[in-house]
């Protein structure tokens, strides 16, 4: 008898556990899909960023078993190295020097193409090549056009009778070559944003300004301009996070040099983690550089916002 209860139980057990089962099957599947995803984010997104936090209150670096707590000394420590505030003020002017012309560039290039040509998919596609190759191939590739022997910028400017320039050797123009490079090859991305938000205008807007007797210029500056202003203020806020974290370039080509005047907040990060093994300053540095870019974040939210023009 005892046999019989305990059988209808289990039995009764397992037809509740089914009955759970296929009522959230859908749901359990799901998240079952999700779990590789998850997992994978908390792993190597997640933990390091909560692991670096701590370890920047700390003396930490590979060559000791011994990581004593600090406090704040790391971060006190950074705002009084005269190195710090160089290189962040070089990642501020790298930013301030490729973000707007960068703007430029694509805007241009978007007006450029967007044309009902044949054809025009080709050009299309050739101003948007670099953004997919590798960093590390177009620096290598703009390290010997900037060469001051052989490369071809010389070249040119021996044809024209122009001395050569030590493009990266020489502080005054080490910045700006860098900057040049960014935008030839970040430019084809924003052109599409661009192109976008070009297209996503009312071609009744031009034709009634035409009616009205405005000529390019001026619809260009009454329409065009407000019109796109979301999509600049989008690609404005972008490039900031991007140059302000500007790294490939500065050490495939010029290792901060010549003289720090490329040495980066980024790039001064990784010298003093993985050069000099200082990962409790250099997780200090990162967070630093978090609070910076959050801050030009926010300040670009609350003063360009003001002049964005949604249709």
């Amino acid at each position: 008898m005892a046999t019989e209860v305990l059988a209808q139980e289990r039995r009764g057990l397992k037809e509740r556990v089914q009955a759970w089962f296929s009522k959230y099957e859908e749901i359990i599947a799901g998240y079952s899909f999700l779990l590789p995803t998850v997992l994978s984010v908390l792993i190597f997104v997640a933990f390091p960023v909560v692991f670096s936090f701590y370890i920047s209150f700390h003396k930490y670096d590979y060559l000791s078993t011994s990581r004593p707590f600090v406090g704040f000394d790391n971060y006190i420590l950074m705002f009084r190295t005269e190195r710090f505030w160089r290189t962040l003020w070089n990642s501020v002017r790298y930013a301030l020097g490729a973000v707007p012309l960068n703007i430029v560039v694509s805007l241009a290039l978007a007006l450029l193409i967007n044309r009902k040509l044949r054809g025009i998919n080709v050009f299309r596609a050739a101003y948007f090549s670099p953004v997919v190759t590798s960093s590390v191939a177009v620096a290598m590739i703009w390290g010997w056009i900037f060469d001051p022997g052989f490369g071809l910028l010389n070249y040119i400017l021996r044809l024209v009778g122009i001395p050569p320039q030590l493009w990266l050797g020489d502080p005054k123009l080490a910045m700006w070559s860098l900057i040049f490079m960014a935008v030839w090859n970040s430019a084809g991305y924003n052109m599409m944003i661009f192109l976008a938000g070009l297209q996503g205008i009312d071609q009744e807007y031009y034709d009634a300004a035409t009616v009205d007797g405005a000529n390019a210029v001026q619809r260009f500056r009454h329409i065009t301009v407000p019109l796109l202003s979301p999509t600049t203020f989008f690609v404005f806020v972008t490039g900031m996070i991007g140059a302000i974290q500007v790294f490939d370039q500065i050490f495939i080509l010029t290792k901060g040099g010549p003289a720090g005047s490329t040495r980066t907040i980024v790039f001064y990060l990784w010298e003093r983690g993985f050069g000099a093994f200082d990962m409790g300053y250099a997780s200090a540095v990162a967070y630093l550089l978090f609070a910076v870019i959050f801050l030009l974040t926010q300040i670009n939210w609350r003063v360009a916002g003001q002049f964005v023009h949604y249709q």
